[in-house]
């Protein structure tokens, strides 16, 4: 007898691999916690190189498709543009058709990737209630920020497109429209849509942990901080910002600062650190180990990332599972994530303003160790909230049954 309490769900997620990092990886958390307590059918595709996402998901019914056979040559070029989408679109919504004509019955559809707002969901207006998300993505970069940015690839401009698609792709509207529910990662994501015409909206981030550390790291008890950056050293993670809020603050400040991660912006800050005579202070480590990184949230007092142009933050994440209190930007997706009883957001106009402002945040920190204890006990709660897997399992399982319950009650009201 089947269980009236397992949903049929129908999942959508062209990236789904636990071995792989970023919205792969994601989506294969958000569907293998469903699976345990549902019954989930998968429609992705095959990487290659990589394990498949059906020798992966046990106990789940996977239809998988092979992604374009050269896309994995130009890695970061595909996670822009994603060329093999549009076969994945095709196969995908034959497949519902093919399915929902044979008799078969999904009690809701959910898209988990891509996360990006440009990809229309092949589950849209096949009447199958439909989720999508959690979106993130296609933020502009400040205008006072842009003179500095101008080494970035050109296929990552083509996000100025997305405004313009928002408003005006046919499909794209279509999907938005259909959707029962559209999870964004953070309110801006609801201000990108705000063209078009959506159901409900919803707030959860795509990304999330498994357990806590055991034993925090005793935090300073005399003045002085020890600041951790990791992140990709591309412009707009502002690291040159953090360098420069560095140059602001007084020679016996005592504040120190780690940086992990490699980019074309890394020989620049460098270089402005010698400039600004604060190159003693600051450590760049470059691209290094897993481990190492791990060490340095172990050994740092806060972190900070004032990223302009953060979808989500992946980092943050991190940060905040070390119990690190985060200086960040009041926008994107941190401005979501990092709330008051965790750590401290930055306005991020100008790139004047910006280092400004982190400069006196850092200041608020390093003078006020119990600041830093007090925020790193709300890290940890923030983590406890917002970031636990199995919390976030129970929160979409009940926006699920909300979803149905509605179409219910909609449906006795017509």
């Amino acid at each position: 007898m089947n269980d009236p309490a397992r949903l049929k769900i129908l999942a959508l997620a062209p990236a789904c691999d636990g071995t792989d990092v970023g919205e792969a990886w994601c989506a294969y958390q958000w569907i293998n916690g469903l699976a345990e307590r549902n019954q989930v059918t998968l429609l992705t595709m095959r990487k290659k190189g990589r394990p498949a996402p059906s020798r992966q998901l046990q106990g789940i019914e996977v239809v998988e498709w092979d992604d374009l056979p050269v896309v994995h040559r130009w890695e970061r070029l595909n996670s822009m543009l994603k060329p093999g989408y549009l076969r994945y679109y095709r196969n995908a919504r034959r497949w519902i058709r093919s399915n929902l004509a044979k008799g078969r019955h999904f009690d809701v559809a959910h898209q988990f990737s891509p996360i990006a707002l440009r990809y229309p969901s092949p589950a849209a207006g096949l009447g199958i209630p439909l989720l999508v998300g959690p979106l993130a993505g296609s933020l502009e970069t400040p205008e006072p920020f842009q003179p500095e940015c101008g080494n970035a690839p050109w296929y990552t401009r083509l996000r100025n497109l997305d405004t313009f698609r928002l408003r005006n792709d046919p499909l794209l509207r279509h999907t938005f429209s259909e959707a029962e529910v559209v999870i964004g990662v953070a309110p801006y994501v609801r201000s990108l849509l705000a063209h078009t015409p959506i159901k409900r909206f919803e707030m959860m981030s795509e990304l999330g942990i498994h357990e806590l550390p055991g034993d925090l790291v005793a935090r300073p008890q005399g003045k002085g901080l020890r600041l951790a950056h990791v992140g990709r050293a591309i412009r707009t993670k502002g690291l040159r910002d953090v360098v420069r809020a560095m140059a602001m603050l007084a020679d016996d400040s005592n504040v120190t600062l780690e940086s992990a991660g490699d980019g074309e912006d890394l020989e620049m800050c460098r270089q402005e650190a010698e400039k600004l005579g604060v190159a003693h202070r600051i450590t760049f480590h470059g691209r290094i180990p897993r481990e190492q990184v791990e060490d340095i949230y172990r050994r740092s007092d806060a972190f900070i990332f004032p990223s302009f142009r953060e979808p989500s933050g992946g980092v943050i994440f991190e940060s905040l599972r070390h119990g690190l209190p985060v200086i960040t930007t009041d926008r994107g997706g941190p401005a979501y994530v990092v709330d008051e009883s965790c750590g401290i957001r930055v306005p991020a106009s100008s790139p004047e303003e910006l280092s400004f402002h982190l400069a006196r945040a850092i200041e608020q920190l390093a003078d006020s160790p119990e600041t830093v204890t007090r925020l790193s006990a709300g890290a940890r709660r923030r983590m406890q909230t917002i970031g636990m897997w199995p919390k976030k399992i129970d929160w979409l399982s009940m926006l699920y049954q909300d979803v149905l319950s509605s179409q219910v009650i909609a449906e006795v009201n017509s």
